[in-house]
């Protein structure tokens, strides 16, 4: 911590009504490398949650009354703070949650391409007119923020899932308050300090670090002064907050698990496929929602394939993100390597093959091996639940209805990519494959102009694009009558 060239981007408390709130009760933050405790963060209560909400509540009217382009001004000095401060918020983000800093700092530029992206959608907020039946009627239409926005997110982009759904509501007129991972909150607080240093009135960003998850989220999805509620992270836990939603009658959106198919065809340019699966995989450690689960190769191109995969992945550099030329970080915890390594190891024991990897660096550490397995079946556990780790997991197929057909056999619906040059089949299977998101001969396809999200129990609602900003306005009609009098 002592290499930030900002010491005031640290920050141990929670943030509402503009102000930062002590507790008396801490929470340690370890940087997953090395272990070493690298924070201690006052630890927020439901109590506290309650407050945020009604400061944003509070804050709500006098937000939602700014002209656009005021609100559209503030987003665009917010983001090129992060852009100022990229080198210290990757730093931060790489010692809270291990990802390497080349990636952490790339992290930052994202979450900040889509404060610039709503930024310039606050503006293009357009109502509507509609022809009306009568000659002395108008029929108008227009668009207004919801409300106070609640939001939960995951520890595996801890500054780009907060900015990407801040970025939306903020632009719309909203007002929002958010409970980051309790594993990675410094880099929500980071933000809230440059939402401050940017002018972004008291109330209308709120940041809750606590380590009552239940709590909290009780407070977030059941206060009736929150009009809408966004999550991302597992399906379970989507689940029971879209429930505890229902009270109120929210509305919600949620981004759930995933277990994205990767299909590389016998037309394929392998070279390309391999270096799309090295992108998509190994972000993160694989640590990522749109993460490859499962890659599917035709057979008849697969044992090249796998022998050119082999060597892509001999050439991962594995270590401490802080460090040059790292690839890939620690696992964000011990019960993440144990998973992964329950995964693997029951693999093994149906039938895989491992080519490399398959262990941890070192018996006490978070870091997995890039590994690479063949011989998977559709059966196996490491099919059907997400890895969420650095695991290459090769299964093969005869034909193209085939492999639709076992990309599409999940209750998920997240992400999906192929790799193929027949025209036609790329048309074929990118209508085929049930998914909310599919790459074509490409491995990275987020992007803050398009609509992220899933279908099935992935979850429902888009973040980014034009379409992101829709579910943080209301519809509302006005019919003005009279006008013959």
């Amino acid at each position: 911590m002592t290499k930030l060239h900002d010491q005031g981007l640290l920050k141990n408390s929670s943030y509402w009504h503009g102000e930062w709130h002590r507790s008396n009760t801490h929470f340690n933050i370890t940087n997953p490398a090395s272990g070493e405790v690298i924070a201690k963060v006052a630890d927020a209560s439901a109590a506290d949650a309650e407050q945020a909400v009604a400061a944003a509540h509070a804050a709500f009217a006098d937000w939602a009354a700014r002209p656009a382009a005021e609100r559209s001004q503030l987003l665009m000095r917010w983001q090129q703070l992060l852009l100022d401060h990229q080198d210290d918020l990757g730093l931060l983000l790489t010692l809270e949650q291990g990802k390497p800093l080349a990636e952490a700092k790339g992290e930052i530029a994202y979450g900040a391409s889509y404060l610039q992206w709503f930024a310039e959608e606050a503006k293009r907020v357009y109502g509507d007119t509609i022809p009306a039946k009568a000659a002395n009627q108008r029929i108008m239409v227009l668009k207004q923020p919801v409300g106070v926005v609640a939001a939960i997110t995951p520890w595996n982009f801890p500054n780009a899932m907060i900015a990407r759904k801040a970025a939306a509501a903020l632009a719309a007129g909203c007002t929002f308050v958010v409970k980051p991972a309790q594993l990675t909150p410094l880099s929500a607080l980071a933000l809230a300090e440059l939402a401050h240093r940017a002018g972004i009135p008291a109330g209308v960003f709120n940041v809750i670090a606590g380590t009552d998850a239940a709590a909290i989220g009780e407070v977030l999805t059941q206060d009736a002064r929150v009009a809408k509620f966004s999550f991302t992270g597992s399906t379970n836990i989507g689940k029971q907050l879209a429930k505890q939603c229902a009270g109120t009658v929210k509305r919600v959106s949620l981004e759930l698990g995933g277990n994205a198919p990767f299909i590389v065809f016998a037309d394929a340019d392998l070279d390309a496929a391999v270096d799309g699966l090295m992108a998509s995989k190994f972000r993160n450690a694989g640590q990522t929602c749109v993460c490859t689960n499962r890659v599917l190769v035709q057979q008849s191109v697969i044992a090249a394939f796998t022998e050119k995969l082999q060597q892509a992945i001999s050439k991962l550099k594995i270590g401490d993100g802080t460090r040059d030329n790292v690839d890939i970080g620690p696992l964000i915890s011990e019960d993440a390597c144990a998973k992964v390594d329950k995964l693997l190891q029951a693999a093994l024991k149906q039938g895989a093959k491992l080519h490399c990897g398959g262990k941890r660096q070192s018996a006490d550490s978070l870091f997995y091996l890039p590994t690479l397995l063949s011989d998977i079946t559709a059966e196996m556990d490491i099919t059907q639940q997400e890895i969420f780790g650095p695991v290459v997991a090769l299964q093969s197929f005869s034909e193209e209805a085939e492999a639709i057909a076992r990309a599409n056999a999940t209750e998920f619906g997240l992400a999906a990519y192929f790799y193929s040059r027949d025209i036609g089949r790329i048309w074929r299977v990118a209508e085929g494959l049930q998914y909310g998101m599919v790459g074509i001969n490409e491995g990275l396809i987020s992007n803050p102009a398009a609509p992220f999200g899933g279908v099935k129990q992935s979850g429902y609602g888009r973040e980014g694009s034009k379409y992101g900003l829709a579910d943080y306005l209301d519809t509302k009609y006005l019919c003005l009558g009279g006008l013959d009098r």
